[in-house]
């Protein structure tokens, strides 16, 4: 089997929790995520499942935590069926999502996927409360100075980003009533189509949140345009969304730029040390997410990652260099 020896003791005290046995039919090793986290389709009694060995922990990679998180979601029928789930062994057994490419082969209209995920969302944000772990924009101040630490990018091509960030940062508060079961990282690898309906995966980001967060994912990746950005808050909210709710899905649109900016060039960072950059020079945001549905970018090489992290801290600057970026944070402030 393709499991290595240092893992087999915890995976088949798994399996027989699980299963009753700690025969497999095949175990195969699954790529693409970021997490650390060792994954594997692996077929018990000839059906499939995810198993998931987790790698490195610290405060945000808790099994402890994440995995309650996963259960709540899955009972709320967002996740998949949890088979098994040890926080002290670090592994999990999932029912395992034949995933289709979501742009390529979804069944419906542009429009009808935005209103899934919406819905979707919404429906994560109404399930029983996750456990609070961190102010999420407190969090991003120690994301942020871990990448100034790092050295990777001059601080002069950031200087103009991280001052217009920090007036962001001063003015916005999380009100208690935006305080829900938040999932923290729906990039499109976290959200599964299987041909007939979305699922939502990898759960080790997750904790009691601002709602704005996943929104604002969801909007930088689906909302190609003012009037998805519209069709997205609508159908979330039940309603057209007042002023104040517009300001905190602009402001916070601008967070998740930062966010998803800094943890892949922290990633970078660390995986070449000794880089260098001067400038924050990338293709345009639309034009790497058009090129990452259809698999012409990928983000498993560190150049990938670079230019994608320097395009999401772009995306941030325009945003926060715009006239809509005071009128908002002015709202918010009332």
């Amino acid at each position: 089997m393709s499991i290595p020896d240092a893992q087999r003791p915890a995976v088949d005290r798994a399996l027989t929790a699980a299963f009753g046995t700690t025969v497999l039919d095949s175990a195969k090793p699954l790529t693409g995520g970021l997490s650390g986290a060792s994954i594997y389709k692996v077929r018990v009694g000839g059906i499939a499942y995810l198993l998931r060995v987790e790698g490195s922990r610290d405060a945000f990679r808790d099994p402890g935590r994440w995995y309650g998180c996963m259960r709540t979601a899955a009972a709320a029928f967002l996740a998949p069926r949890v088979r098994h789930a040890d926080p002290d062994d670090g592994v999990a057994i999932m029912d395992f999502i034949d995933e289709r490419p979501l742009s390529l082969d979804y069944r419906g209209t542009r429009a009808d996927m935005i209103v899934e995920v919406a819905q979707a969302i919404r429906a994560l944000h109404e399930a029983p409360a996750f456990p609070p772990l961190v102010d999420y924009m407190d969090g991003m101040d120690g994301l942020i100075g871990a990448f100034q630490a790092s050295g990777l990018i001059a601080p002069a091509a950031t200087e103009e980003l991280f001052s217009r960030y920090a007036v962001l940062r001063a003015g916005y508060r999380t009100p208690e009533r935006d305080q829900v079961s938040s999932h923290n990282d729906l990039n499109p690898r976290n959200i599964l189509y299987d041909g007939a309906r979305l699922w939502l995966v990898d759960w080790e980001s997750s904790f009691l949140a601002d709602r704005y967060v996943d929104l604002a994912t969801l909007a930088n990746v689906f909302a190609q345009t003012p009037e998805e950005e519209a069709l997205l808050a609508r159908t979330y909210f039940g309603e057209t969304p007042d002023a104040e709710r517009q300001a905190r899905l602009f402001l916070m649109r601008q967070v998740n730029h930062v966010f998803y900016g800094v943890i892949m060039l922290n990633g970078v960072a660390a995986e070449q040390p000794g880089l260098r950059e001067t400038s924050l020079e990338a293709p345009e945001l639309a034009e790497i997410h058009q090129a990452l549905g259809t698999g012409e970018f990928v983000l498993e090489s560190w150049r990938g990652r670079l230019a994608y992290g320097k395009a999401r801290l772009n995306a941030a600057l325009d945003g926060l260099r715009s006239a809509r970026f005071p009128e908002a944070l002015e709202l918010v402030a009332t």
